[in-house]
């Protein structure tokens, strides 16, 4: 019985998808919709250069991370009661954490994109919005990516901040029991607000998005991945946070908000699993709050 529930749902799909591609084509006047549909004679063609491409850029971004986090893991501890030096970050630092910033939300957040990215592509290429589609598909890519890095760069001045004031420890997390466990808090209780499951829908619902937001050529492109983008910054934003209670080289706090990111944008219950998640971030902050 499932399976021919996901099998009517995906035929429900590509018949929407299909009527996307005529509603495209009318619009923009330059094939008949007859012929934009039945042009399309290798259907997904596209999916597996796209995926092996978003692939390699998360593996890459993985890389980095561990490889960071191995190398703080190598350094002495400071004798208890230590008080550490913090010099303030240089310009050059401040890029590096700029950059380590943009792998950590690439890392967590292309994977779930994964869906919409490839339903852009699949559009773009029969629609033929771009003279070369795969241009197209960068597009919206880089416009994804920069509403992150956007918020990365914020994070990163945020971290400054609490670098210069002492405040982070080698692992860059908070030292401060109670500020990591207001933002657990935080996030918790955001997990449950209207701004949140407002931005999720609109995250969970990729053929809605590309069919009412199309914009055609390179930059229509970048604009659509920006706005898809910023819809999911304005979802998961508070949980990037925790990464300063938890660290931003911890690896398990990565792989978890990866995993949650995941199950909230593409699993049927993910409304459920915000909430839920909520509940048990809200646990978690107000045992370090009244421990």
């Amino acid at each position: 019985m499932r399976e021919h529930n996901a099998e009517l749902e995906h035929g429900l799909e590509n018949e929407a998808a299909a009527g996307a591609f005529a509603a495209l084509a009318a619009q923009h006047g330059s094939t008949r919709m007859t012929s934009l549909i039945r042009v399309d004679t290798q259907p997904g063609r596209e999916r597996p250069f796209v995926i092996a491409c978003l692939a390699l850029l998360v593996a890459i971004c993985w890389a980095c991370l561990v490889f960071r986090a191995l190398r703080i893991a190598t350094l002495d501890p400071p004798p208890p009661g230590t008080v550490l030096a913090t010099p303030p970050y240089r310009a050059s630092e401040l890029g590096l954490v700029l950059a380590m910033w943009g792998a950590v939300l690439s890392a967590i957040t292309l994977p779930a994109a994964t869906p919409v990215i490839l339903l852009f592509a699949h559009i773009n290429r029969l629609a033929r919005a771009v003279r070369f589609p795969n241009l197209g598909t960068l597009a919206f890519i880089l416009g994804y990516l920069a509403a992150w890095i956007g918020f990365g760069a914020c994070a990163t001045l945020a971290q400054w901040a609490l670098h210069d004031a002492g405040l982070l420890d080698t692992g860059m997390a908070i030292v401060n029991g109670a500020g990591c466990g207001l933002l657990l808090v935080a996030a918790g209780i955001y997990q449950w607000t209207p701004a949140k499951h407002a931005c999720l829908r609109h995250c969970r619902a990729p053929l809605s998005f590309v069919v009412t937001s199309w914009r055609p050529g390179l930059a229509g492109a970048l604009r659509m991945g920006c706005t898809h983008g910023l819809y999911c910054v304005g979802c998961w934003w508070l949980l990037m946070l925790l990464l300063f209670a938890a660290g931003v080289t911890n690896l398990g706090a990565l792989l978890g908000l990866a995993g949650l990111v995941m199950l909230e944008k593409l699993v049927p219950g993910g409304a459920v699993v915000a909430c839920v998640g909520g509940l048990g971030l809200l646990g978690w902050g107000t045992l370090l709050l009244f421990p």
